[in-house]
Parts: C-alpha cells; structure tokens; sequence
C-alpha cells in the first residue's frame, strides 16, 4: 500500500507546530488528568506522525472556533478503531485533505513517472504514496466543488498532456539506457522526438481499450509500444550508419510511425553507392514524401539515368548531391533529361555534365532552365554550342541571370570588351561567368592598373587570356609579379608592357618552369639586366622549356656561328621551329653566300625571305660584276700609258 510523504519546506512547519501542538497538549492534560486516559498510540507506519500532523494541520485552518477545542473522548475514539459509518458529534468523520494547487500537481506527477530510487533521505517516489488515490480522488471531488469553469478543466487536460508527454519520454529514455546508449546521447535525442514521442502516448493510450492491457498501467503499455517499434534497434543501425543524432531524429519524425520505411531506404541507397556519411543527409534532403515511396518507382529513376550516360557506380554521388531527384515523379525525370538531350548532347557529355554537377537535373525549373540558355544564345551561340558549353561547365546553370551573369556583362563592357570578345571568354573560360565580378574580377583589373598596364589593354589581355580572371590574386599573380620583379630583371618601368604582352605567364608555376627558364638563361652568360630587357621584348620567352631552348641554342652557336649578342637582341629566335624555319632557312642563306641577322631570316613569310635572299644574291651579283669591269678598265688604261711611252721613247731616239 502506497504512503504520503510531505515535501520537505514542510517538514520544518511541521516540527515548528508539532513544538507547539506538544506544549499546549502537555499543558491541557496536567489540568486535567484525572478525567480520561491516554489513547492507544498509533501504530507505526511510514511517515505516520507527520501525516497525522498534517491532517490536524489542516484540519485545524479549516474549521471554525468550536473545533479548536474539541470534545474529549473515550480511548474507543481514535481515528484507527472508529466506526466510519457513525456521524455523531462524539464521532466525527474525518476531514478531507486539500492541498495547494502546486502541491497536488507534483503529487500527480510522482504518481506517473517510473520507479525512481530516493535522491536523498525522506524524498518521494512512488513507493512512499500509501493514499495518493485518496489524495487523488480528494482532489478530483475539490475541483469538481471549486471550479467548474471551463477554462480550468482545459488547462488541467493539457497539463496532464505534459505530464504524460513527460512520463513517455522517461519510459523512452529508459528503453535506450536498456539498450547501452548513454545519458547524454538519450536525452539530446528524445528532446528531438517531439512528434514520436506524442505517437506513442497515443498508442500506449489506444491498448487499454484491448482487454490484455485493460488494468495494465500507462508506463507498461508505453513500453510495449516502443519495444514493438523496434526504434532502439533502428538508432543503434542508423548511428552505425555514420548518422548524427539530429539526423536520426528528424528521420524518424519524418516517418510517422512507418519506421520500416528508414530502414528499407537506407539500404536501397546502398545499392546505388551512396556512403554512409550522406545517408542521412540524402534523406532528409529528399523530401517529405520520400518514405513513402515505392522501391520499384527509385529503380526505373535510375535505369533510366543509367540508360542515358550516368553509369551505375555514378548514382550514389549523383543522388547524394541532389537528394530532390529521387522526389520526382518518372515523366517529370524524363522532361529534364530530354531538355539537354534536345541541345545536341550525346550519353557521354550528358552523363559527364551529371556527374561533374547533379543540380542541373534537380535543383531548377524548367522555366529557369529556359530563360538562361536564351540568355547564352544572345552572345551570339547557337543551341548546339551552348550544349556543349553546358556539358563542359554545367555549373552555369547554377548562376542567376539577375544577379550574376547582368552585372559582369555590363562591367567587361566598360572596360572595353565587345560582344564576340565576351563571346571568346565564354567559350575559353566559362567560369568566368560564375564569379561575382564584384569580389574576384574587380580587384584584379585595379591591380593590374597599378602595374602600369594601360586601361585599353586591359580588356584586350583578359579577352587573350580568360583564365587570368580565375587565378588567386594573393597566391598566383601577385608572387608572379614579384619573381619578375626581383628575380628575372624586369623593371618597374617594363613590368606593365610585360604583363600586358604575356599574361599566359600568369599560369606558369614559379618553381618548375621560371624559376628553370631564369637560371637557364643566366648559365649561357646573360646578365639579369639584359634577361630583363629580353623579356620585356618577348614576354613568352620563360615558358618555353629548357629541353626545347637548348637544341636551338647549341644550333645557333655552334653550326650557325653566331654570336651571344645576336640572341640578346633577338630573344624571338626560341619561337621558331628548329627543323621548319631555322635549319632550311640557314641553308639556303649558305648555299647562297648571303648573311641575315636573326631577325631578317626568321621573322618573315617563306616568299618575303626568298625575295631578301634573291635581292641579296642580285646586289652581290652586281657587285662582282661591277669590280671587274673596274680592273678591265684599269689595265686597258695602264696598257694604253705604257704604249705611250715606248713610242715617245722612240721617238726620241
């Protein structure tokens, strides 16, 4: 039988009148003691005196004047051997208890949570409730006596609610500290569980109707309900499965009480390659309606995406990053599928552009869809070309008209790029067009102005080469600058015509190909000045390799036999082919006996050098010709001067 325990503020109040209560009791029988005798005393149960204690108390706050002093009685008129049936005056029949609002509140609580041990000495817990259904039923009849207001009964309903919300989480908790999860993990995840947790007070409020759990309690049915769900099993597997709690609470949530579904849906994703850490995540994103979809409709999904380029190992990324693909149904599939197919995309491109970026299939309309592929076209593409720029960089299906792609045209349009110089960057670089002009594509053009480079040339360098725009100003053009700078000889001065002239070498590593080129170039002799002059001249010249410079190198030195310093002058000469310009073209110079400077042989057309070489082979020609018409002359005239003389000396004689 259950006992009632006093809440502890109330002992101290107890003992202060029980104090007093003893006094005023040992005063009223020393004067009167001979009248009657001690009653029997009260046999010992738990927490006997302190309930007799508080019923006198309250007794005592209720009554009116006459009860303070009450009759005296014979030792037949203790509460315990009383008849109950007698009414009279000598007999009164007991008080009701009434407790404070508060009060009776905790004591229905204790009376629906779970068996808990004592927290500290004289504590209550459901084993010390000897009368709680006295309590109980004292407490129904007060409030049926002092309110019968509306209000109040509905503010008692859901404050049982709460309790019984309250006592079904316990019960929960309990179920998963039987299962070996922690303290911790239990309670972040019940506190989740709002929506399951009201799931199982109503089917554990359900099973009393059944004539099995007809007297069972509620905490018995609630377990039944949660053991037969099997959703400890079911966190254990899904926390083996790399999901987090809130993962896991939010799915079980989503499956109103079907949590077979989770489980058969995770292991379909299984079969298509989705990881354990994107599980959680792919459901979640999927939608609501997700678990209740049928395995067989997900299957011909993917046979049809598998049909149409996207191999079978490719699924499980495809879906784990575009989880809103598996809430579609089959027509609506087939219409995003067939509106690329329609642009000229065979399997191939179209399975690549779906594994190098999902979205495009799940994440947009097909009315966006529509409007940004006739935005591309008005840069002067056709369908075909815009599906084959959307294969190679489909992540430009992801970038809003408004905001991304309006405010960079208008920006490369000031500084100086037409509509087919656009046209090029986004043929060459399409990510240019996915970068907010505002954060990556300003800041480069203002340092480019502080090199030096000139405001026209600077839209005719970005149209040159696109992928400048897409290097790290920090960590690629700036140390570029430097090492040209301090390393390779360009001055202040030179460093905007060289950017300006060979921005490619922007996209040349530092330490495999200038750094090389730069030591290579001062091996042969060359001062850092004038290496600094070549590439002012010929910015290209260091991103050549060292394999290809030195062949042309030891040609022009040792068969040529040209000096140093018509390299230095001429640094363009390393652009040339080896075996299609330098060698024939050196060849007929010397079966020609005729001498070019690197610049005359090299930097013309095949026809313009064979004009140079014929003019030259004329003028030497014409010079041979002409010193020997000069010596003819010269000894007809010394003869003429000799005949002059033997006959003048004949004549003389």
């Amino acid at each position: 039988m259950l006992s009632y325990s006093p809440p502890p503020c109330l002992h101290l109040h107890l003992r202060r009148y029980s104090h007093s209560t003893t006094i005023s009791s040992s005063l009223h029988h020393h004067n009167n003691r001979p009248t009657t005798p001690a009653p029997d005393p009260v046999l010992r149960i738990h927490n006997s005196k302190t309930t007799s204690l508080l019923l006198h108390h309250r007794q005592s706050a209720t009554t009116t004047n006459k009860t303070e002093n009450p009759p005296h009685g014979n030792e037949n008129d203790h509460p315990q051997h009383r008849d109950s049936s007698q009414t009279t005056e000598d007999n009164p029949k007991p008080p009701q208890l009434i407790l404070p609002p508060q009060e009776k509140q905790n004591i229905l609580e204790m009376s629906l949570v779970t068996k808990r041990p004592p927290q500290f000495p004289g504590s209550i817990y459901s084993n010390s409730l000897p009368s709680l259904q006295s309590v109980l039923q004292t407490q129904d009849d007060s409030r049926r006596l002092e309110n019968d207001d509306d209000d109040d009964e509905e503010a008692m309903i859901r404050r049982a609610l709460e309790i019984r919300r309250k006592v079904t989480a316990e019960v929960f908790k309990g179920a998963m500290r039987k299962g070996k999860f922690g303290i911790t993990y239990s309670t972040n995840l019940v506190n989740r569980l709002p929506e399951f947790i009201d799931h199982v007070m109503i089917e554990a409020a359900a099973l009393k109707k059944l004539p099995e759990f007809k007297d069972s309690t509620f905490n018995f049915r609630a377990k039944v309900v949660i053991d037969d769900s099997n959703v400890v099993p079911l966190v254990r597997w899904l926390k083996h499965n790399s999901l987090s709690y809130p993962k896991i609470a939010k799915l079980i949530c989503m499956s109103r009480g079907n949590l077979d579904s989770i489980r058969r849906l995770v292991e379909w994703l299984k079969t298509v390659h989705v990881k354990g850490e994107f599980l959680g995540a792919t459901l979640l994103k999927s939608g609501d309606g997700i678990l209740q979809r049928r395995i067989e409709e997900l299957d011909e999904i993917v046979e049809y995406l598998e049909s149409n380029g996207v191999r079978r190992d490719w699924i499980g990324f495809v879906v784990s990053r575009c989880p809103r693909l598996l809430s579609y149904r089959m027509e609506e599939v087939k219409m995003r599928v067939e509106f690329y197919l329609n642009m000229g995309m065979n399997e191939n491109d179209f399975g690549t552009m779906v594994f190098d970026y999902p979205g495009v299939l799940g994440y947009f309309t097909l009315e966006e869809m529509n409007e940004k592929v006739n935005y591309l076209k008005e840069f002067g593409l056709s369908t075909e070309h815009v599906g084959k720029l959307l294969a190679f960089r489909p992540q430009l299906m992801g970038c809003s008209i408004e905001e991304r792609w309006k405010p960079l045209v208008k920006y490369l349009y000031y500084l100086g790029i037409t509509r087919d110089g656009m046209r090029r960057m986004l043929t060459i670089k399409p990510m240019v067009f996915c970068f907010d002009f505002e954060i990556t594509i300003a800041p480069k053009v203002q340092f480019f102005r502080d090199l030096g480079v000139r405001e026209d040339a600077i839209g005719n360098m970005l149209v040159k080469f696109p992928p400048l725009l897409t290097y790290s100003l920090h960590k690629k053009i700036r140390p570029v600058v430097i090492f040209l700078m301090t390393r390779a000889g360009v001055t202040e001065k030179d460093i905007g015509k060289v950017v300006a002239l060979g921005p490619e070498l922007f996209g040349c590593s530092i330490t495999k190909t200038l750094d090389v080129n730069v030591k290579y170039f001062l091996s042969l002799g060359i001062r850092v000045r004038q290496l600094g002059e070549m590439i002012a001249d010929f910015p290209k010249l260091l991103r050549y390799k060292v394999d290809l410079l030195y062949p042309k190198y030891r040609y022009l030195r040792r068969t040529m036999v040209r000096p140093l310093q018509d390299l230095i002058e001429f640094p363009r000469f390393f652009s040339y082919s080896l075996d299609e310009r330098i060698i024939p073209r050196h060849k007929i110079m010397v079966e020609n006996r005729v001498n070019f400077k690197l610049r005359y042989m090299l930097a013309c057309t095949d026809e313009e050098f064979n004009e140079r070489v014929a003019d030259k082979v004329e003028r030497r020609r014409r010079f041979e010709s002409g010193r020997t018409e000069d010596a003819l002359s010269d000894s007809q005239t010394a003869e003429g001067t000799l005949g002059r003389a033997g006959s003048s000396s004949l004549s003389s004689q």
